[in-house]
């Protein structure tokens, strides 16, 4: 996206909102499946925090917590950019727009795009800005050596992980909220809810229609747990909701010591190359997308940029339209929700005779408390095959706040070459994808007789078909119905680390990644695929899905996982 684009685009906004409420670029779109609806519940409360009043100075907010010297540099650079002062400040009549830092991080190598190459060279540090008023990000990168502003990236519909103060806020006004303790049927402790940090959204208030930061602190009682949906924008509760999660009785899991610092020295902060059956690449773990592949090549031949898991989106209503909104990555100094816990694991893929036919590289992410209610565990794995086939995948494996969610996980894959043409099977022959665009895929839409549903060449006819799982792969999986969305690459639009994508419980095509979709070709251009798959748990016995469950074995609890693995299967186009 041009600079003059990106930064115009947040005010655009402003001004969309001022003339029509939460205008929003209407695109017709298919329905998804639908999913259990959980219990009633109540809403309203009054808001019981005080919104700050700005004065026309440097109305930006710093953060609350505690900086070092470096931190603090970065931020009084970033927040006394005139860029900055001016995309928070309303165009029209010059007032101050409610703006605050949300955090500032030692730049990553994964922070980095081709906009902010000069941190190669120099001390950058990346400050997180969030316009209130736009729900809009600013990420900001700073060269503190010299002490000015590299790069400024507007992220549109998008807020970052909150700070600390901002999670003890929405846990204050939770917890004091008469809604909640009259569905308790008590007053809760002020440290009691979980998941307060994690951003949610709820259909028909102020989180959905005025696009408001929402976060579900949740109060967990025996088998179900209560949502309070509170508005920070706003500073109040929106809604109180109930959800199952199922029996729980095998007790608590056994803790497992972790050397998270260890796992950050090594594998946050610096990539690492691996080569290995013809292939190689490098692998960094992202501070809120997951582990990302970089600079993949078979037998010296360039496949892929990159590629990574941006989100899971989890929803559990299809009414009221709440859930989270998870990111995976580093164990410290990192927005994920869900972190890494282990070292990425890479190991052999054998056939049914034994024979080493490709390798893959697992990265798990996982709450400590895990499996407990209203904690989670996500895998992400590559697979590479000797024979060039490549597979992306993730897995959650449960269990989750309730019995009845519906996963979406955000896979962006950004194929090598500037010269692509993106094409869908009709049931007869491939159809180019003239302009950006999404589908919608059913179990019957038509696939080629191998299964395949798109390809994606270059001029000269190579490239890969895109096989999506169907169910057909022996993983247990029960298919992905995936969204694919197909855009022209701009590295802006998430070559570096990404914030938490859309809204986590939209049932249509509205994931996060239709946010780029504007109309540009996308013939013979620099292509990105988003696939969303689309996945359902289940915890009936013997019918288990997206779940885990203490079981006993041998006299001892045991935690069982039935896992919903995902992604679709690249295959190199034999000419």
């Amino acid at each position: 996206m041009p600079a003059t684009k990106r930064f115009l685009l947040p005010i655009l906004i402003l001004s969309l909102l001022l003339l029509a409420g939460c205008g929003k670029k209407e695109t017709p779109a298919p329905v998804a499946p639908t999913a259990p609806v959980e219990e009633s519940a109540t809403q309203t409360a009054p808001a019981i925090i005080a919104i700050p009043t700005l004065s026309p100075a440097n109305h930006i907010t710093p953060l609350a917590e505690d900086l070092d010297e470096k931190q603090q540099l970065a931020q009084n650079v970033a927040m006394n950019d005139p860029l900055l002062q001016k995309l928070t400040t309303d165009p029209k009549t010059g007032q101050p727009l409610r703006a605050e830092v949300f955090g500032v991080y030692p730049a990553r190598e994964s922070d980095i795009t081709s906009e902010s190459e000069a941190c190669k060279t120099v001390t950058c540090y990346r400050v997180d800005i969030y316009n209130w008023a736009t729900n809009t990000t600013y990420v900001v990168m700073v060269d503190i050596d010299n002490q000015q502003v590299v790069n400024v990236d507007a992220m549109p519909e998008t807020s970052p992980e909150l700070p600390p103060h901002l999670i003890r806020e929405a846990m204050d006004i939770a917890v004091n909220a008469p809604e909640v303790e009259k569905e308790l049927g008590f007053k809760p402790e002020p440290d009691s809810p979980t998941m307060a940090g994690v951003k949610t959204t709820f259909n028909n208030t102020a989180c959905e229609l005025s696009h408001h930061l929402c976060v579900a602190p949740t109060f967990e009682r025996e088998k179900r747990a209560l949502w309070a949906i509170v508005d920070l924008t706003d500073k109040k509760l929106v809604a109180v909701r109930w959800t199952d999660y199922g029996d729980y009785s095998g007790g608590l899991p056994t803790e497992e010591t972790v050397e998270r610092q260890d796992i950050f020295e090594e594998y946050c902060r610096q990539s690492h190359e691996l080569e290995k059956d013809g292939w190689r690449m490098d692998f960094i773990l992202t501070a809120s997308d997951g582990l990302r592949l970089s600079d993949v090549a078979f037998q010296g031949e360039p496949v892929l940029r990159s590629v990574k898991l941006v989100d899971y989106h989890v929803s559990y209503s299809t009414k009221d339209q709440f859930g989270y909104s998870d990111a995976i990555g580093c164990p410290m100094f990192s927005s994920a929700a869900v972190v890494a816990m282990s070292p990425p694991d890479i190991g052999p893929i054998t056939d049914d005779s034994g024979q080493e036919i490709g390798f893959y590289i697992n990265q798990d992410f996982v709450h400590p408390l895990w499996p407990q209610p209203c904690n989670y565990r996500y895998n992400q794995r590559y697979e590479f095959y000797n024979d060039g086939r490549f597979r992306v995948m993730a897995a959650n494996l449960g269990r989750g706040c309730g019995h009845d969610a519906v996963y979406r996980f955000l896979y962006r894959i950004d194929p090598v070459g500037d010269h692509q043409t993106f094409a869908q099977w009709d049931g007869s022959e491939w159809k180019v994808w003239e302009k950006e665009q999404w589908f919608k895929e059913t179990p019957d839409a038509p696939v080629t007789p191998e299964g395949y549903l798109y390809r994606i060449t270059d001029p000269d006819g190579n490239g890969y078909y895109i096989e999506p799982n169907r169910g057909q792969f022996d993983d247990g999986s029960r298919g992905d119905n995936a969204f694919t969305y197909v855009v022209k690459h701009h590295p802006d639009e998430g070559d570096a680390d990404m914030l938490t994508m859309g809204t986590c419980c939209h049932l249509d095509y509205q994931q996060g990644p239709e946010m780029f979709i504007d109309g540009e070709s996308i013939v013979d251009a620099d292509i990105v695929v988003w696939y969303v798959p689309v996945v359902e748990n289940d915890d009936r016995p013997g019918h288990e899905y997206c779940w885990a469950d203490k079981v006993v074995e041998n006299g001892m609890y045991v935690t069982k996982i039935w896992p919903c693995w995902s992604g679709p299967m690249f295959v190199p186009i034999e000419k």
